[in-house]
């Protein structure tokens, strides 16, 4: 057995230490910054997917314990010291490790000029030239398979499954209050002068150490803002001691990061909404975490009509559309096994979606977030998505 292991991993091209292959976990230590960077070869995961998030050897493992159509799974973990990001709030903090099904190679950007990739690096727009990308107002089928078990605390905010939005940077706001789209020589013109933090462009001030060696730091805030997008138009995951599935829709053509409209999984229930003047947060579903099913996989088939906005004007031109199946096999009080098949959304028009020129793209794994550190380890296998005409 430990042969047949070691062939299928040398086949893979993993590397991993002997106790790891006869534990029948290992890691997945290489990570992709989508946004500002192309793949490698070797950073792509089956040919589909590249990693991004904390590089911990336990964070990202391929899991040869708990197969899934007989191939095996992925198991994402993140302890109480592993949240590396900067949360929403002040003081927050968030924990990331996923798997893109979106970002770009060299293979992506051949014929174009070293200067274009470049300008794509500093924009942060890379993945845009990339694979997995679902345009605005399209039509998509999706479906992936979860493993959640028993072990697991009910007190965890995490995201395991999420569509993400594509923001293009070179929207911006100006000083007094403009928004417009800059050609992008004007744009890394502006990102010469300034230092970029998120959504926000501080002065650029150049200062000398003792050791008469330059230093760059922010200063004030120049008043520019630049366009970094927001909360995900779909995510599933755990809050408050329940199980959620969240629609996002912003119909700003430059987000509002202030703007905190966040439905609450806790307090918010099914197919209801919190709306701002340019933003809705709906509860597409819900049940309490002690009645999501545990120690067994889970499918999602996920159908998504991805509402149609209309650019500047702001407007809502075609809702959008969700459509939810969980299945599942459970065993009874004799023993006996039997399929459980659940229609949890049932074709609900629902506002889905953000008004970027670009479209969405998807992540399985962990996104800890609010500031919790409380452990979290699941699996992941099997995804597909599929557009429908």
């Amino acid at each position: 057995m430990k042969s047949i292991c070691l062939t299928l991993l040398a086949a893979l091209g993993i590397s991993a230490t002997a106790s790891a292959q006869e534990e029948g976990l290992v890691p997945i230590t290489a990570r992709v910054n989508v946004q500002a960077d192309s793949a490698r070869m070797d950073q792509v995961i089956d040919g589909r997917w590249v990693a991004v998030g904390t590089n911990k050897k336990q964070a990202i493992l391929r899991d040869y314990t708990r197969p899934y159509k007989g191939q095996p799974s992925v198991r994402f973990t993140l302890g109480r010291n592993d949240n590396t990001l900067q949360g929403y709030a002040p003081g927050e903090t968030k924990g990331r490790a996923e798997f893109s099904f979106c970002y770009a190679t060299a293979q992506d950007f051949e014929g174009v000029s070293s200067k274009d990739y470049e300008a794509a690096q500093r924009i942060k727009t890379v993945y845009h030239h990339g694979k997995g990308i679902c345009p605005q107002a399209t039509k998509w089928t999706y479906t992936f398979a979860v493993y959640i078990p028993s072990t697991l605390n009910r007190e965890v905010s995490t995201i395991f499954a999420q569509w993400h939005g594509m923001p293009d940077r070179t929207l911006v706001t100006t000083p007094t209050g403009e928004v417009k789209r800059l050609p992008i020589e004007e744009f890394l013109s502006m990102a010469d002068t300034v230092i970029i933090k998120k959504d926000t462009a501080f002065e650029r001030i150049e200062t000398t150490t003792k050791e008469g060696k330059k230093r760059i730091k922010a200063g004030k805030p120049t008043g520019w803002k630049v366009e970094q997008g927001g909360y995900p138009p779909l995510a599933f995951g755990f809050s408050g001691g329940w199980f959620y599935i969240k629609a996002n829709s912003d119909r700003r053509w430059f987000s509002d990061k202030t703007d905190r409209c966040n439905a609450s999984a806790a307090k918010t229930g099914c197919m209801e909404s919190v709306s701002s003047e340019f933003k809705t947060s709906t509860i597409a579903y819900r049940e309490p975490f002690e009645e999501f099913p545990k120690d067994c996989w889970i499918r999602f088939t996920v159908e998504i009509d991805w509402t149609k906005y209309s650019g500047e004007s702001q407007k809502v031109v075609e809702n959008g559309r969700l459509d939810v199946k969980m299945s599942y096999e459970q065993q009874d009080r004799k023993g006996r096994t039997k399929q459980i098949d659940r229609h949890i959304v049932n074709n609900e028009p629902i506002e889905i979606g953000r008004n970027d020129k670009d479209g969405y793209y998807f992540k399985y794994g962990i996104y800890r977030v609010g500031g919790s550190t409380a452990p979290v380890s699941y699996n992941l296998a099997d995804y597909e998505q599929v557009e429908r005409k």
